[in-house]
């Protein structure tokens, strides 16, 4: 990532839970489809997320899969 692109993530990082989310859907709402494989409000995609959130025992979390690198 840019160093710009970081400052602006650490900046992200001081927003509440709910703001980084809002802010995420703002940023995918100007991504095109093509460049996430599927738009963000793909039935399939929902169902897969629902899927995996429902399903999260014994998950690893970012910062845990980030530090195996």
């Amino acid at each position: 990532m840019s160093p710009g692109a970081e400052r602006l993530f650490d900046a992200a990082m001081q927003l509440s839970a709910d703001e980084r989310v809002a802010l995420i859907g703002r940023l995918l709402e100007t991504t095109p489809d093509q460049a996430i494989g599927l738009p963000p409000d793909d039935a399939t995609l929902l169902e897969e997320l629902d899927r995996r959130y429902a399903d999260s025992a014994g998950t690893v979390t970012w910062v845990e899969l980030k530090a195996e690198r």
